[in-house]
């Protein structure tokens, strides 16, 4: 096999040879090689098959743009990965890399047929093919699609990967370690400011990497930047992050970073994530991403071996190797010719530039004579041969704008620029205007919406010198604006090559149109004429278009093919680019692994578990736990031999006959605090405040803006400025979400403040007839009687020597109390009350007990009870809305015709015929149960349980017309047979006359 290793290039190190294996052939690579500059160091470019015509596929560029080498890669058991970029993957020993979207191999693909079969998968096939007959649909397309859909295989194993998270704010954030962005971290770093200066790739430097040339400060660029990157590590202040991806940019300079942490690694440590995503809150944001080079649109310009320019230089002198010894340029733009020119340099043997321009710069003709090489100007590239590698070019004169007499050319790789287009890819994420620069045929940063500067290339600005200057520029003014005083340091740049060149679109072909395939989105098979059939067909918008022929909607996001597109595009519609516009960049920048966002979501930290104070002890006593929400909550407290039955009803016994204890530590909590805290509630809660007296409680009741109940709880006021409002374990995150955003879209002119308290409490509730006996010594400066402290009353005071929040209030029916503590105290509070309650025959009940006896009182939970289509009479709760109140949300929505409409489902209670039978929660509810199938459903189960208290079963249920059914027989269709269940108004059980709640 050829060795296109050239002995002491690049910046790999060539004493650490590096096996892997790719299809299972062993290779030999450097260590700081990437996958596929190691593969190319081979020799090898067929990397991969392209999606729609499965066309064999060579790399085509250096970095995250690459739409064709991508590789199944595998590190060990359980760590496979599909649709690795062969760019961005590091060499590592043991490396076992798949080629993807081929059967039986890579070399011999069944499913090129489909390029032989093109003219029946012209653009927007899919639209026009699988909508007739119908009825295949179903059986034939969706099957036959599904199948084969996507590039890579999705893997089977259990990851075995570790992923972390991290936050972090920094004063000035700074996307890629290009010139610019050195600059700009040296300007912000020496000024004091905090930097955090990322990069993709595995070594800081961009494009200094593949020019070692240029001189800059009397330095080689290779020597600068090692000064460079050493001053900055000396500096506390600035921390540099390779491997790293900004991902997205969002509101308030939030940017998402996914950092690469061991894919590298030929022996990851024990333990070390893969991946850790980062969410840094920046001050001032500085973009120094560069710029993206395009590919040319000319017949063949797929083939493996075709490869862009600037790619095949970093190839060169990153990695010292080289694409081909007989290479053949093409270009439209200056930068192709340097590529040329260091390849000759390095023994290689350009065959020919071509050069689409009439005229070129004098200085670069001469150069390339004086290496022997060939240069055309004025002319046109109309194909290339080979089947699994180039192996010659066709060049002809351009006559009158078309193709002359064709010149083949034998070649061993093709270098393409068809000029550079500046990266805006995060900039859009932030909503930021672009705007047509038309001398420069490119789109350039306009309007922006965040506190963010666009250095370098990506804001149009050529060559290394005023990519250095205006790197230090924009990260001096970051760095003031974020509050450092700063000053832009200068540099001194020679040997620098600027360029410029011209934009075009498709070259000419000088064979039957319809037979050229002159290749776009590479990954997606979109051809020049697939835009032209687009805008044939009647699409107009870009973004249409983009959908229509799939084009940008490859894993490189469009990088390498929209701005190609646009300009097709916009030629066939006859407008300027401007009018016809670029299709929107979304996140992520680049595809970015389900682990890194999940982060420490796995397993048994998939989802976040709460646990109270109280919970350690609710362990050592053994209970057993159930999941509500976020949080773990004890169930129940089963005693030897007991059931799951029979410890719920012991517990509601001892609740009902004595006193019962139980942790509601995860009710929600948020402080209300402001002068204009009593006006926030009356528009929030249906309920009237201002007449709450200080130290009163009332119940709450929440809608949202179309009139459904949202949530529910005691709220009590503390003082005429100060409100603890109490929502459900579920609903704390969402109640605080959405006060806040009436409080910042719809009143900021109030002045009120909110802040969670939810884990700042610890709340105990004593329940039962001796539920005061067992309090009062605790509270010896409260008088806890019924006249002095009736129910729904609330008191800063000290229980136990702890300060607390008492709230006489119940949700049993019995007499009750909740304590609410600091929550470092709660559990010393429940160990003191439990050994004082042994006197009293204490029971300690979980959230089934709980349930049962809130049933047997008819108290509703809302989201079991209601299902978001619930309005308060629905639920029996008119008597919780404010009559003289002229606002509040959700009251308009209650007049609406159909929630006064007959047919509404209503909260009812079912009391079953057999007393013993528990009906399911969620059965549904039919009036009759011999009707044909599929039967008419009037409404559904909410609660059902045994009440040990009354003998029998008890449940609530929503019904078509539920009040008007009083006395009403209906029936709940089981796979055993039919329950028949009455219909009673109210859900009141036990107790209607509340006579329990002042035992």
């Amino acid at each position: 096999m050829t060795s296109y290793r050239l002995p002491n290039r690049g910046r790999v190190d060539h004493a650490r040879p590096v096996k892997f294996t790719v299809d299972g052939k062993s290779y030999q690579g450097l260590a700081g090689d990437t996958l596929a500059s190691a593969l190319l160091a081979n020799g090898v470019h067929l990397m991969g098959r392209s999606f729609k015509y499965h066309r064999p596929r060579g790399v085509v560029s250096a970095g995250s743009d690459e739409p064709n080498a991508l590789f199944g890669t595998r590190r060990g058991p359980g760590r496979f990965e599909p649709n690795t970029r062969a760019t961005l993957q590091e060499l590592r020993a043991g490396l076992e890399a798949t080629s993807q979207n081929r059967w039986p191999s890579l070399a011999f693909d069944m499913g090129a047929i489909n390029d032989n079969l093109g003219s029946l998968f012209s653009a927007g096939f899919y639209y026009k093919t699988f909508m007739w007959p119908r009825a295949f649909w179903d059986r034939v397309y969706e099957p036959v699609i599904r199948n084969a859909a996507g590039l890579g295989v999705s893997p089977t194993e259990h990851d075995a990967d570790t992923y972390a998270s991290r936050f972090a704010h920094t004063d000035v954030l700074i996307v890629g370690s290009g010139p610019a962005g050195l600059a700009a971290a040296l300007a912000a770093g020496r000024a004091g400011a905090s930097v955090m200066l990322v990069d993709e790739n595995a070594e800081p430097g961009g494009t200094l990497l593949s020019e070692p040339s240029v001189v800059i400060d009397g330095k080689p660029a290779w020597d600068w930047l090692a000064q460079a990157l050493a001053e900055l590590a000396g500096l506390p202040n600035v921390t540099v992050m390779t491997r790293t991806t900004a991902i997205g940019y969002y509101h308030q300079n939030l940017v998402g970073l996914c950092q690469r942490l061991t894919d590298h690694l030929d022996t990851p440590p024990e333990g070390a994530p893969r991946e850790r995503m980062w969410k840094v809150r920046a001050k001032e944001v500085v973009l120094a991403q560069g710029a993206l080079e395009k590919p040319l649109v000319f017949d063949g310009n797929d083939r493996p071996g075709v490869i862009l320019a600037g790619a095949a230089q970093t190839y060169l002198h990153r990695y010292g190797v080289k694409v081909g010894d007989r290479p053949a340029i093409v270009t439209a733009h200056d930068s192709a010719w340097y590529a040329a020119f260091d390849l000759a340099e390095a023994g290689a043997k350009p065959a020919v530039i071509v050069d689409v321009r009439a005229s070129v710069d004098p200085a670069l003709t001469d150069r390339a004579r004086a290496l022997g090489i060939e240069t055309l100007t004025g002319r046109t590239v109309t194909g290339t041969s080979g089947r699994l590698r180039v192996k010659s070019l066709r060049v002809n004169r351009m006559e009158n704008g078309k193709a002359g007499a064709p010149r083949d050319v034998a070649c061993d790789a093709v270098l393409m620029c068809g000029g550079w287009t500046p990266c805006l890819h995060l900039f859009s994420h932030t909503q930021g205007k672009l705007a047509w620069n038309e001398a420069a045929q490119c789109y350039l940063p306009g309007t922006k919406t965040e506190a963010v500067q666009i250095a370098g290339a990506g804001r149009g600005l050529w060559g290394i010198a005023a990519a250095l200057e205006d790197g230090a520029k924009a990260g001096a003014l970051a760095a003031k604006d974020a509050g450092s005083e700063a000053e832009a340091p200068a540099f001194t740049v020679s040997a620098d090559r600027i360029g410029s060149g011209v934009t075009l679109r498709e070259l000419p072909t000088d064979r039957d149109p319809g037979k050229a395939k002159a290749f776009i989105d590479f990954q997606n098979d979109v051809t020049a004429k697939d835009i032209r059939l687009a805008v044939r067909e009647g699409m107009r918008s870009i973004e249409h278009v983009k959908r229509y022929t799939t084009n940008g909607m490859a894993t490189d996001q469009g990088k390498m093919s929209n701005v190609n597109g646009l300009m097709i595009a916009a030629d066939a519609l006859g407008k300027a680019p401007p009018q016809v516009g670029l299709t929107t960049f979304r996140p992520p920048y680049s595809p970015t692994t389900f682990g890194a966002f999940a982060g420490y979501h796995k397993d048994a930290t998939f989802e976040v578990t709460r646990k109270t104070p109280i919970d350690p002890w609710a362990e050592a006593n053994g209970a057993v736990f159930e999941p509500v929400a976020l949080w773990r909550r004890a169930w129940y407290f089963p005693k030897p031999g007991e059931d799951m039955h029979a410890a719920v009803s012991r517990e509601c016994r001892g609740a009902r006959a004595s006193v019962g204890i139980f942790d509601a530590s995860t009710l929600g909590k948020i402080e209300v605090v402001g002068p204009d805290a009593v006006t926030f509630m009356e528009r929030m809660y249906t309920n009237p405040w201002a007449k709450l007296g200080v130290g009163r409680c009332r119940y709450g009741l929440l809608l949202g803006e179309d009139g459904f109940i949202r949530d529910d709880g005691v709220i009590g006021r503390l003082a005429e400025d100060r409100f603890h409002v109490t929502t459900t374990t579920g609903g704390a995150a969402r109640v605080l979400n959405m006060m806040e955003d009436y409080l910042q879209t719809e009143w900021p002119d109030l002045q009120v403040w909110l802040t969670s308290t939810t884990e700042q409490w610890a709340t105990i509730a004593l329940q039962g007839p001796n539920a005061r006996l067992l309090l009062a010594p605790f509270v010896p400066d409260v008088d806890l009687s019924a006249e002095a402290f009736p129910h729904m009353a609330v008191i800063e005071t000290t229980v136990a020597g702890f300060p607390a929040r008492l709230f006489r209030v119940s949700f049993t029916g019995e007499l009750g109390f909740e304590i609410n503590v600091p929550a470092r105290h709660g559990r010393a509070l429940w160990e003191t009350l439990f050994e004082a309650g042994k006197a009293y025959d204490i029971t300690p009940y979980g959230t089934e007990a709980m349930h049962v006896m809130r049933a047997e009182k008819g108290y509703i939970i809302v989201g079991q009870d209601t299902d978001g289509t619930l309005t308060p009479d629905d639920a029996n709760l008119n008597w919780a809305i404010g009559k003289a109140k002229p606002d509040f949300v959700g009251k308009r929505s209650l007049t609406r015709p159909d929630m006064v409409a007959k047919g509404r489902k209503q909260l009812v209670g079912l009391l079953t015929d057999d007393p013993k039978v528990v009906l399911e929660e969620g059965a549904q509810i039919v009036a009759d149960p011999s009707q044909p199938r599929p039967m008419t459903m009037l409404g559904h189960v909410t609660s059902s349980y045994w009440s040990d208290a009354l003998g029998r079963s008890i449940a609530m249920a929503v019904v078509v017309d539920g009040r008007d059914r009083d006395g009403e027989t209906l029936h709940v269709p089981m796979p055993d047979g039919s329950i028949p269940a009455k219909v009673v108004k109210g859900t009141v059980f036990l107790d209607p006359e509340n006579s329990r709640l002042s035992a």
